[in-house]
């Protein structure tokens, strides 16, 4: 049921809001749904506004006071999070500026699904889906599952903590038919993995799978085929997020020693695979429902099928090279090694350099900052790089390096982290004509949050590296993983010690290679066996268990550039 909405005034209300970033006065009566409907704002909805598909969040930046209370339906919401239908303005004056959870805004890597990185890069596969015509049969490894005219369609999906990136493919040509990209609307359960895992135990009915499912569904049915046609889907993801995917208990890999079930399963001799699969009917999308849905294996506590999925796009089960792999989010992953020998390790950064956490953060999105130049001396504005080159509306993980970057070139920040003189904050943008109200700054404790963050990832780096017994300057190749990755300036990075002191030469800006190896999973089923194989190869350095854990994470929260530490290596568990 809806709220009531607050009594109508007669005079004009000049509360204003701002959805985003299109603005009008608020209208008496009228719920925040029916005036993004006003301003051309589309709204995610399965029910009509009614309340009860629960995908018409909204995220609310300022002025939530001015809202009407929270209704019975929004209960399962945390944070600044409301649903558009169920909220009205309450207030005479004011301003509220609140955002959808954007789709198909994203910017998605659209590299080829054989990476071609060099002399080292995994072999181009022949064609070789699970997924076959028979005359008017569609096979599924041979088993008839559906008797239809029309295309083989496969879906390939990264599933992030933060963005969810799918891919469309025709699994008899494998060409690459559409993508699309979205935050990951489970973000009212907590930014990152631990606090999704305490969201997920404490609510039941498995709301933040049901409501990702809504939001995929929208996406699949914007696609330019049948969803019906839609015969099999790959999905990776950290550990925490396939398991909430398939809807599995994830309370075991919130506790120590940190493991999914399918890991306790596959240690007991209760299966032989840490991958999993449920049909398309349980996977709650418009997908065929005799589809397989199949969940890439994970390696090991928080290192998921994200990290299984880069080790196999890159081939790195054939490299006589020494390679590193480092994918930073939420939940970065660091992996290191060749054919003979791979050490893994997940670092618990949390969302800073995806946003999160940071005053005027956001997902790498329109409107995000993504680059910054300071001059050398105090005086004059900012230069600003904006993707989709418009008006700032934050700024990304790949705009807060570089602006780390140029404080510490400029002097306006000491390796510690700490602004010049009496400074708190770093202006980035200011509206005279709007005053206050949309400036874009970075404030001195976002910075600390950016340490800490920071922090995790050198404390990986120094763990993995000691422990497989070379120095940084001795890897051949190095891949940035991931759209943040792939758009880091990589000068500012080395500056501030978010990745290693090597020669730039040995760094390659990969892109999403998540995305990568799980549509090669999808389109060969040899690589896919490959992957099996790759994941149970793979030995964990375990984080929360090294000796010298916080040595490392007290070195790495400094602005600095990240050289070798004096090497005592830990056992590493597999």
């Amino acid at each position: 049921m809806k709220p009531s909405p607050p009594a109508a005034d007669d005079a004009a209300m000049p509360l204003i809001l701002d959805i985003n970033g299109e603005s009008l006065a608020a209208q008496p009566g009228r719920s925040l749904f029916e005036h993004a409907e006003l301003l051309g704002v589309e709204v995610p909805t399965s029910c009509r506004k009614q309340g009860k598909c629960k995908e018409c969040m909204l995220e609310i930046a300022a002025g939530m006071e001015a809202l009407s209370p929270p209704s019975a339906p929004e209960a399962h919401l945390r944070g600044n999070f409301r649903l558009a239908c169920q909220t009205y303005p309450a207030a005479a004056s004011g301003r509220v500026r609140c955002h959808t959870l954007r789709r198909g805004q994203m910017r998605i890597e659209r590299q080829a699904y054989r990476p071609a990185f060099g002399a080292g890069a995994a072999p181009r596969c022949e064609l070789d889906a699970a997924v076959t015509r028979d005359g008017g049969r569609v096979r599924l490894d041979g088993e008839v599952i559906a008797e239809a005219a029309g295309p083989l369609c496969g879906l390939a999906m990264d599933l992030g903590t933060t963005t969810v990136v799918v891919r469309l493919f025709d699994l008899e040509t494998g060409d690459c038919l559409a993508d699309a990209a979205f935050e990951n609307p489970q973000r009212f359960g907590g930014a990152e993995v631990m606090s999704r895992i305490a969201y997920d135990c404490e609510h039941p009915g498995k709301l933040l799978m049901r409501t990702l499912a809504g939001y995929l569904s929208h996406a699949i049915e914007k696609f330019p085929v049948d969803p019906q046609t839609i015969y099999e889907m790959v999905v990776v993801g950290n550990s925490t997020m396939r398991d909430l995917f398939f809807r599995q208990d994830v309370y075991s890999i919130g506790q120590s020693p940190y493991r999914s079930r399918s890991e306790i399963e596959l240690a007991a001799g209760r299966r032989a695979s840490t991958a999993l699969t449920q049909s398309g009917r349980r996977s709650l999308l418009p997908i065929h429902p005799r589809a397989r849905v199949y969940g890439a294996p994970i390696v090991s506590g928080h290192v998921g099928a994200d990290a299984a999925a880069a080790m196999l796009a890159v081939g790195l089960g054939r490299e006589e090279r020494r390679v590193a792999i480092m994918d930073i989010g939420t939940n970065t992953e660091l992996i290191a090694g060749n054919r003979h020998r791979i050490l893994a390790a997940s670092c618990p950064a949390g969302p800073a350099f995806e946003g999160g956490a940071i005053a005027c953060g956001m997902p790498a999105l329109e409107g995000a900052i993504e680059a910054v130049a300071l001059a050398d001396e105090d005086g004059g504005s900012p230069r600003l790089r904006v993707i989709g080159d418009t008006r700032p509306a934050g700024i990304c993980g790949s705009g807060l390096v570089s602006a780390l970057g140029e404080l510490l070139r400029t002097g306006r920040m000491n390796a510690l982290g700490r602004l010049r003189g009496d400074a708190s904050r770093l202006l980035l943008f200011h509206d005279a004509a709007r005053g206050d109200a949309d400036d874009i700054f970075l404030l001195e404790r976002d910075i600390n949050e950016l340490a800490q963050a920071k922090g995790a990832n050198v404390a990986g780096l120094h763990a993995v590296f000691s422990e497989y017994g070379i120095e940084f300057g001795q890897i051949d190749v190095f891949y940035l993983a991931g759209g943040f990755g792939r758009h880091l300036d990589l000068e500012a990075a080395r500056r501030i010690g978010l990745v290693p002191e090597i020669e730039p030469a040995k760094f390659v800006q990969a892109g999403n290679l998540a995305i990568e190896g799980a549509s090669i999973a999808l389109l060969s089923r040899a690589r896919r066996r490959e992957l099996e194989a790759l994941a149970r190869r793979v030995e964990h350095c375990r984080l929360e268990t090294h000796p010298r854990f916080f040595d490392f994470f007290v070195e790495g929260c400094q602005f600095k550039p990240v050289r070798p530490l004096p090497m005592e290596p830990a056992s590493c568990q597999n």
